[in-house]
């Protein structure tokens, strides 16, 4: 990295907070691979660092938090073996658990978009915080993908039907239904973030959130029926049939938005979120991470990214076209135990800095310069 380009990631002890900035605002704060691992090793000597007392994080610029990973690095490391992004998942999830059991507050602030990879960092945190701007939501599904870093497991704690809409419909949600949905905990106006931020940063006490919060302006209040009768059914072509039956513009909406999403991926998905209900995070880490490494080395992902972000053409061409073409059988193997040669299974017991070494570390440099 020349001494012009800006680190991507930013650190600093201000007060009584270790303050984590992402800082790619051009691009929505996309995670790379070396803002994973930049990011495991300040967590970790802010762990043992008794001057810090929390961690805050937030995103430069006003649109994002972070938008999710780097996903235009991942489609060309598909064509290259997929090895980087097997690694970077590595790293990515072994962060994501040693968030969840942080031994100090972790506030995220989700300003703006906070999708994808961008959950994985704020909502396994002890104390999260949306605002006007939040667009929160696990969007894989829309590029042939599976909702990944966590995302099965938070989704299926959702009540009734919100995990499964959200999944399904790859659907982006405001302040208070991403506190419905269980990504989030507390609403502060936008106007009050710096404030908060501040105190938060001089006094070191997660309580002073209290003091900001507010009701939040959003409600999943009106859908929720709807949503429960329609995501109760077993199948996605059932819950298709079931929101095509309701009689609400928010019924035709979701049905018209799983539609367009990859076959595969969505029966992929509903199966990991059942399969994740009522698991320990650790080893729904560990499922989400054999069926992202067999995504990454199939078709769909990179078709979902060339439609959606290479060729922009919002026409994928997905393999199989239609849900009912979708074999069973196929589905089951992308929850085996992985058999490939360089890719082991997720082991969260290594640091994060530590997994993959050497070629991890090139891996991220790569992806640094890429970015």
């Amino acid at each position: 990295m020349s001494a012009e380009t800006p680190a991507e990631l930013l650190t600093e002890v201000r007060g009584r907070a270790g303050v984590i900035t992402l800082n790619r605002p051009r691009a929505m704060n996309a995670l790379t691979h070396g803002m994973v691992l930049a990011m495991a090793e300040a967590l970790d000597a802010w762990a043992r660092d008794p001057a810090v007392d929390l961690v805050i994080v937030t995103g430069a610029g006003e649109r994002a938090l972070c938008a999710g990973g780097d996903i235009v690095d991942l489609y060309y490391d598909g064509f290259e073996g997929g090895l980087g992004g097997a690694r970077m998942w590595a790293d990515e999830y072994a962060l994501n658990h040693a968030i969840s059991a942080y031994p100090k507050p972790y506030v995220a602030v989700m300003h703006g978009l906070v999708l994808g990879g961008g959950i994985g960092i704020s909502a396994h945190g002890s104390h999260r915080v949306v605002t006007d701007s939040t667009r929160a939501g696990m969007p894989e599904t829309a590029i042939g993908f599976v909702p990944d870093v966590g995302g099965t497991w938070l989704l299926s704690r959702a009540p009734g039907g919100i995990g499964a809409h959200l999944a399904l419909t790859a659907a982006h949600v405001g302040p208070g239904r991403a506190i419905e949905a269980g990504l989030a905990d507390r609403y502060v106006p936008e106007a009050d973030l710096p404030a908060l931020i501040a105190e938060l940063a001089a006094t070191g006490d997660p309580a002073v959130i209290d003091r900001f919060a507010r009701p939040a302006p959003d409600s999943f209040e009106e859908e929720r029926a709807v949503l429960d009768r329609a995501y109760a059914a077993d199948t996605v072509e059932e819950i298709l049939a079931a929101l095509d039956a309701e009689d609400a513009p928010e019924a035709a909406d979701a049905a018209q938005r799983i539609r367009r999403n990859s076959p595969l991926g969505l029966k992929v998905t509903l199966e990991s979120l059942r399969r994740a209900a009522g698991r320990e995070l650790a080893d729904v880490l560990v499922t989400e991470y054999r069926v992202s490494c067999r995504f990454h080395l199939g078709h769909e992902l990179r078709e979902g990214v060339r439609a959606q972000v290479i060729d922009k053409d919002r026409q994928p061409r997905w393999e199989p076209p239609v849900l009912e073409e979708v074999d069973p059988d196929e589905v089951a193997r992308y929850f085996l135990p992985l058999d490939h040669p360089q890719i082991p299974e997720l082991d969260l017991g290594r640091r994060p800095a530590d997994v993959g070494g050497a070629d991890a570390a090139q891996s991220a440099a790569a992806a640094g310069s890429r970015a």
